[in-house]
């Protein structure tokens, strides 16, 4: 891994949200097949419960971003630009959903990514356990909290 990037970890506002859908957009993997899929009112409900963080360098440049499912105990996104991978951001947000999912009084957190994936062995290396599939085929895991 390479030296963490500098950057401050915010709450998103809707104002932040084209950064989001541009670095959702611009991944290498866990690609939006159809971007419709996700608009940018998906991202509405995240922000609106205080749920939906990024990671913003000095310059105003937003480097990452994630967001935690209050509701269901969920990781719904965590995402780096691709320039800025290996620096730690990711590392950097997740400790911020978690922390979210576990104030918010969930024992276990889940997600879902695709199978063998830069993600899946991410999130490997962090503590998170295959749990089984999804029906569009995409690896769950959990994570105690």
């Amino acid at each position: 891994m390479q030296s963490s990037t500098a950057c401050h970890i915010r709450l998103a506002t809707k104002l932040d949200i084209p950064n989001l859908m541009r670095i959702r957009l611009a991944v290498r993997e866990n690609i939006l097949s159809n971007p419709a899929r996700v608009p940018d009112s998906a991202y509405h409900p995240f922000i609106e419960r205080g749920a939906l963080w990024l990671c913003e360098q000095a310059t105003g440049e937003c480097l990452g971003f994630a967001a935690a499912d209050l509701a269901d105990g969920s990781i719904w996104a965590l995402f780096i630009a691709p320039q800025a991978e290996g620096q730690g951001i990711g590392q950097k947000l997740m400790a911020q959903m978690i922390a979210d999912l576990r104030q918010t009084g969930w024992q276990q957190a889940r997600l879902s990514t695709q199978p063998e994936s830069r993600a899946a062995a991410f999130y490997r290396r962090n503590g998170w356990t295959a749990a089984g599939m999804t029906s569009d085929g995409d690896q769950i895991f959990t994570r105690p909290l």
